[in-house]
């Protein structure tokens, strides 16, 4: 357990004494005082963190169809969310699921990820209807906690217990966030402070600064990485930075997993708001790079794979229609592409023959039946960096 330092921190209060004794910590309200230090290195990533997320808005907008590279990205992002907090279940895992209803070795797992997805969805559309507030924080952990092993940690309900994080109980914690009694005050402040429209903050700044705060509440008693990462991209939504949930952090917050939680604790102990700030958007400037690398690619093997198909003649029509189909669920069966396209089995059948002798799609499962065909070039290039961490 650490000692908070710098009047920018905030303070300890003593819930136990003795053996087990312990404190927990209480953060000062956003936004830092003193104010926040723009030196000339914040200034320069905040103007290249922008910069960035400008080029992945005019990348994604090349697309054909750049709601389907909206719709992969998200289930990426929802399985890297869910890993760092300890499931198991792949992306492949997830799109079978979601598909079909199908379960592998890890059902809970799929579920959790599952849901990461449908919070995401939800949460964005009731900012059409709803400001950034406890109401909409407490119902995205709702849906995110529904039907899973969290199920009974009382969804969409701050903690009315202690958390702790790390160790096995407060006394032996790395972090012990505030008491049960000053959550709802907490997150009143963290409240005003996404509401106060007259701080002159840029709104990559205040996300981020928002992330960290509701990370060092921790106001649920499970789903709170989640739900805070979460945030980010519904703050940069709201403050009309980004048109459409592109941007996501798990993936630098899991490769750099001891450095977020480093930067995070100088917070908590030091008061160092520039110095999270600076890990942070170099993440989003990163993440938006990558995304960038990944649409043009995608565009590249778009080209590419619909000039072979127009090859076919007759037989391109149902191939291309296959084609489409593909970048949104890139993994297929007979069975699944008659019935999403409207076509017979033995025309599903052909189409998926096609696209596998033009070197699109490759059979995966190994069987005589029920074969399973993957779009796999396409695949990695989502799957990217996914597996690496």
């Amino acid at each position: 357990m650490f000692k908070a330092t710098s009047e920018r921190a905030g303070k300890f209060l003593v819930q136990q004494s003795g053996e087990n004794g312990f404190s927990a910590f209480i953060p000062k309200i956003l936004p830092p005082s003193p104010p926040l230090k723009y030196d000339d290195e914040l200034l320069a990533l905040l103007v290249e963190a922008r910069g960035a997320l400008g080029r992945l808005d005019g990348a994604t907008s090349l697309l054909p169809n750049p709601d389907l590279f909206l719709f992969m990205f998200v289930r990426k992002e929802a399985v890297l969310s869910s890993q760092i907090e300890g499931t198991q279940a792949s992306l492949s895992e997830l799109i079978e699921y979601e598909d079909v209803g199908k379960r592998k070795s890890n059902p809970d797992d799929v579920q959790e990820v599952s849901n990461y997805v449908k919070a995401m969805d939800y949460g964005i559309a009731r900012l059409e209807t709803l400001p950034l507030s406890l109401r909409l924080i407490r119902e995205i952990h709702a849906k995110l906690l529904e039907g899973t092993r969290g199920g009974n940690k009382t969804p969409g309900r701050f903690r009315s217990s202690q958390n702790w994080i790390g160790g096995t109980r407060p006394s032996d914690a790395r972090f012990v966030p505030p008491p049960p009694q000053e959550v709802i005050n907490c997150m009143g402040d963290l409240e005003l402070f996404l509401q106060n429209k007259n701080l002159r903050i840029p709104a990559l700044i205040k996300a981020g600064l928002a992330h960290a705060q509701f990370e060092t509440i921790h106001p649920f008693l499970d789903g709170n990485g989640r739900v805070g990462r979460l945030l980010i991209t519904l703050i940069l939504i709201h403050e009309k930075v980004l048109e459409k949930p592109l941007l996501y952090l798990s993936l630098y917050f899991k490769k750099y997993r001891d450095a977020y939680y480093d930067h995070l604790n100088a917070i908590r102990r030091d008061g160092d708001w520039e110095g999270w700030l600076k890990f942070y958007l170099r993440g989003v400037s990163e993440i938006s790079i990558q995304a960038v690398h990944a649409a043009h690619a995608i565009l590249k093997l778009q080209e590419i794979h619909r000039k072979r198909i127009l090859q076919l003649g007759k037989a391109s029509f149902s191939a291309m229609q296959l084609f489409d189909l593909i970048f949104q669920k890139p993994k297929v069966t007979v069975n699944m592409v008659s019935r999403e396209l409207s076509i017979s089995l033995p025309t599903a059948r052909k189409a998926i023959q096609n696209l596998e002798k033009l070197a699109i799609l490759k059979e995966t499962s190994g069987k005589q039946r029920d074969r399973e065909y993957l779009y796999e070039q396409y695949f990695d290039i989502i799957l990217s960096g996914i597996e690496d961490y």
